[in-house]
């Protein structure tokens, strides 16, 4: 799976796992399933509510055909960019900054997504993301957005590492406890990407970051300081466990 690496308003690189051309498929067929099923009922309905040629009958189809053309732009906008089938693969539209697009953004890929989804039935959508490689139809390539994965990747055998608690061990930062889950998953994440790449900018940021957010003093360097956190955390959750 490719991934996307963009870069927050903290002007912090974080990489995303671009959503694959397989599930993006699987998303728009639910999609469809849930607004054949939409149409059907009310289909049905309308046949047997109304006569032949009265003009409720019109007005029934007009009710029918107007959430379905804007099924999309509606879910994307209340729903933080899922649509239904998105939301059960567990992909979602964001900005290539790691906001959340806006209004404009989700509008104007309503409207590309007109001609690339509808008129030519996915083609161009499926073609434009296959080259692109970011995960991007022109839609996407418009509005400055991309879809991407919100599942966790598979645990590495660093990532046990860093969060394994040998027999016992003694909590260095008890303030680690001051730190959100999802708050260490981004650490951890971080962490992994500046080590391997050998970034110590980006190390010394995010070090940086901890500290502000938990008043941390210590004169430990950036990468045992970040190992230090992260196992103290995962120490911390075990004793709390146990409890």
């Amino acid at each position: 799976m490719s991934t996307i690496r963009i870069q927050t308003a903290q002007n912090v690189v974080v990489e995303y796992d671009v959503a694959s051309v397989g599930d993006r498929i699987v998303a728009r067929l639910i999609d469809w399933l849930v607004m054949g099923l939409w149409a059907i009922v009310l289909s049905f309905l309308i046949e047997q509510l109304t006569n032949s040629g009265d003009e409720q009958r019109i007005l029934g189809y007009i009710f029918i055909a107007i959430p379905l053309l804007v099924y999309h732009l509606v879910c994307e906008i209340f729903f933080n960019g899922q649509s239904l089938g998105k939301h059960f693969r567990r992909i979602k539209v964001t900005r290539l900054d790691g906001t959340r697009p806006g209004l404009g953004d989700y509008l104007l890929r309503w409207l590309i997504g007109l001609f690339e989804n509808q008129v030519t039935f996915g083609t161009v959508a499926l073609l434009t993301v296959l080259i692109n490689g970011r995960g991007q139809r022109l839609g996407d390539l418009a509005a400055g957005t991309t879809v991407v994965s919100l599942r966790s990747r598979a645990q590495t055998a660093e990532e046990f590492e860093l969060t394994m608690v040998p027999p016992g061990y003694q909590v260095v930062f008890p303030q680690a406890a001051m730190l959100a889950d999802h708050d260490m998953a981004l650490i951890r994440r971080l962490y992994q990407q500046a080590v391997s790449r050998h970034n110590y900018v980006l190390l010394n940021d995010v070090a940086k970051k901890v500290k502000g957010l938990t008043g941390i003093e210590t004169s430990l360097h950036d990468e045992p300081f970040l190992r230090t956190i992260l196992r103290d955390h995962a120490a911390l959750l075990q004793e709390e466990a146990n409890r």
